[in-house]
């Protein structure tokens, strides 16, 4: 970025909330997406005895890597299309003690998932990395217990689907939430704070 031009960065996630919370921060971004031919959802695969915090680190920072290739890729071929800019990538997950609650494959899925939650405390991991830093926001979040009907409307309503932990704090599940300690734009997919800090160095002033 030139010194004198507005500061403005890539987001390489498909999140709309991500997108609305930069907005918030007032962050102006272009959208840096995966191509047709890239794994991206194989990037999120567990490893043996991982736990949720160095899984989350690492998948945040492989999609950085992976989104770098993404801009070097295009500039190749369009240049002028595609300017050189800093790139954010975040990664979210769901913890219940030291196992990963990732996105659901299908209802059942969620539906187990939802059910581990209900009445319980959980950690909502978020990490955020711009060009190269990291930055890991925990919170820790409880549920009252939920009742098979509730659990079974809530997926019957498609919104756990694509979300780690099969739900949205933002959506129909806060009001399941008895206590949060920690970050509620952690818990939607990206902590102001953190992404502040991260920004600051390169230019912007919140």
């Amino acid at each position: 970025m030139s010194s004198n031009a507005a500061p403005w960065l890539y987001l390489a996630s498909q999140s709309p909330r991500r997108r609305q919370l930069l907005d918030q921060l007032g962050v102006s971004h272009r959208l840096l997406l995966p191509d047709a031919h890239e794994d991206a959802e194989g990037l999120e695969a567990v490893l043996p005895n991982e736990c949720p915090e160095d899984y989350v680190q690492r998948v945040t920072l492989a999609k950085w890597e992976a989104a770098k290739q993404r801009l070097r890729r295009r500039r190749e071929v369009v240049g002028h299309d595609w300017d050189v800019g800093p790139i954010l990538c975040a990664d979210t997950t769901v913890a219940i003690d030291n196992d990963i609650l990732g996105k659901p494959a299908d209802d059942a899925d969620a539906a187990s998932m939802l059910s581990r939650l209900s009445g319980r405390a959980h950690r909502v991991l978020t990490a955020v990395v711009v060009e190269g830093a990291l930055r890991l926001s925990t919170s820790h979040v409880r549920w009252r217990t939920l009742s098979a009907d509730e659990i079974e409307r809530y997926v019957a309503s498609g919104e756990p689907m694509g979300k780690a932990g099969a739900y949205a704090i933002q959506g129909r599940s806060g009001a399941w939430t008895e206590r949060i300690d920690g970050s509620y734009s952690g818990i939607m997919g990206l902590p102001l704070f953190e992404t502040a800090e991260l920004l600051k160095p390169l230019g912007w002033h919140f």
